[in-house]
């Protein structure tokens, strides 16, 4: 006699998987209305998707359920809401961008609006789980929704940007499910507890074996934060992309692969194993300075940014290497920082795209540096803002910037890293040069060639209203900086770390 399973439903925590449940389900709607109406344009996609985002927002905010659920893969504590507040928050800021009146390809499709929201909800499970499977699951949800995502900009580079992407993502998906398969081989389990607790009893015995899956999955994490040297597909798809995708590829994608490599990693540098702190030491290192060495002589704006945050994910993996509660909240309030900042200046980049073909103007493209020669002239609010933005990123004080490197420095010279704490400060002083390359362009360099370019038309409040809200919170970051570090460190602290 076969005996009937039962489930409690309390058991299960449901409102563990709400706030993922909304966002696919908004995307199914999203795709159940296409197939009743065929004319709405994108303010209505932009508006429903942006309902759907809001909704998960405040049901994330709200949680009050227990640490796991849906049968032991849900694990959502304190840095799991944090992340995911981030995810989904800046994902509809940066979803505000397609308000405008560019007419890129992708937005006429409600489809580009429905695998927006399966990519953040990929991400979510990303951050809300410790088992090895349903992360992966959700990193591969959002990638593949990413890489169509890119190639609908239908512009020259974007389809050999998403191939791109698509072929390296293909590659660090291996890694992952080899690095996955040896650490379930070793530990016999998928979940990141049992596994510490495994290696722990068994004093990481067969510790060759451990190793080469450690090295798989450090390949795959490296590749979501554009880690040195799995950091080659990033300028090229942050070139093929809108500027809007850039920026967005270059923040949110990154905060659901840094829980994951915090929880990944914590297991060996609790265990103080010097072979993986060693490993992580030199990649944080060298993805520090290499980018920004390369960054000094880019021609162009948006690649410029695409190596100035591969740099910054170097900055942030010194966080996940140290390993301390103070490194962790450091971190978040780095990566929280930055996000507003990126968001201001793809923005602006968005906002200055021309009429014309970049080529009718005699430039190779629309973000070169040439492009913004003498712009203090034409648009002196436009070149105002990117100064700003550009202070920012340098780190240069009391922007916003200044404070998260300050607070990560902290911690790094507080575990007595003094000489990683030396690099750090050099490769800031690098940075400054190609950030400062900018403005020296809008606002001490004249236009010989007497071209004047004309931009395309921004009407869009709501646009203005994102690069505005950019805009404050990276001059007055000393008046809320108190603040927010005291809500990353409840956050953090209840996680345990």
């Amino acid at each position: 006699m076969i005996t009937p399973i039962s489930i409690d439903l309390a058991s299960l925590n449901l409102q563990s998987i709400v706030p993922m449940s909304i966002a696919i389900f908004g995307a199914l709607m999203i795709l159940c209305i296409d197939l009743f109406r065929k004319h709405d344009n994108k303010q209505f996609y932009v508006v429903l998707t942006a309902l759907f985002l809001l909704i998960d927002l405040v049901s994330i905010l709200f949680y009050s359920g227990s640490t796991r659920g849906f049968f032991g893969v849900m694990y959502v504590d304190g840095i799991s809401i944090l992340s995911q507040a981030m995810i989904v928050a800046a994902s509809g800021l940066f979803l505000f961008l397609s308000l405008s009146r560019h007419k890129s390809h992708e937005y006429k499709y409600p489809e580009y609006f429905a695998l927006f929201l399966f990519m953040t909800a990929g991400f979510q499970f990303m951050a809300s789980s410790d088992n090895l499977i349903l992360i992966f699951i959700g990193l591969e949800t959002a990638s593949m929704s990413l890489y169509t995502m890119i190639a609908m900009h239908n512009k020259d580079k974007a389809t050999e940007a998403a191939i791109k992407y698509f072929t390296m993502g293909a590659l660090a998906a291996g890694f992952y499910a080899f690095g996955a398969m040896i650490l379930y081989y070793i530990t016999g389990s998928v979940e990141l507890a049992p596994i510490s607790v495994y290696l722990a009893s068994t004093n990481f015995d067969n510790y060759p074996v451990i190793l080469l899956g450690v090295v798989f999955l450090i390949g795959a994490i490296g590749f979501k934060l554009s880690l040195v040297p799995f950091h080659t597909w990033a300028p090229d798809v942050y070139e093929g992309s809108s500027a809007a995708m850039a920026g967005y590829i270059a923040i949110v994608p990154k905060v659901a692969i840094l829980v994951v490599a915090i929880r990944f990693f914590s297991i060996f540098i609790q265990a103080e194993d010097m072979w993986v702190e060693g490993i992580l030491y030199m990649m944080a290192i060298i993805t520090m300075t290499l980018p920004n060495m390369i960054a000094l002589v880019q021609t162009d704006v948006k690649r410029m940014l695409a190596f100035s945050s591969i740099s910054h994910a170097g900055f942030v993996l010194v966080a996940i290497m140290l390993g301390t509660t103070q490194a962790i909240q450091s971190l978040f309030l780095y990566w929280i920082l930055f996000a507003f900042v990126i968001l201001g200046a793809f923005a602006m980049l968005w906002v200055h795209r021309t009429k014309e073909a970049p080529s009718f103007y005699g430039f190779k493209s629309d973000y070169q540096f040439d492009k913004f020669t003498g712009l203090v002239k034409t648009a002196p609010v436009s070149a105002f803002i990117i100064g700003i933005l550009m202070f920012a990123l340098a780190g240069v004080p009391p922007f916003s910037v200044f404070w998260g490197k300050m607070y990560l420095l902290s911690a790094t010279v507080n575990k007595g890293e003094i000489l990683l704490a030396v690099i750090m400060v050099l490769n800031s002083a690098i940075a400054a040069f190609y950030y400062l390359k900018l403005i020296v362009y809008m606002f001490l360099k004249t236009r010989e060639d007497k071209v004047v370019i004309v931009y395309q038309e921004v009407n869009s409040t709501i646009l203005k209203v994102i690069i505005g809200i950019s805009m404050i919170l990276a001059v007055t970051s000393i008046f809320y900086i108190d603040g927010l570090m005291e809500f990353i460190k409840v956050a953090v602290e209840t996680s345990g770390y």
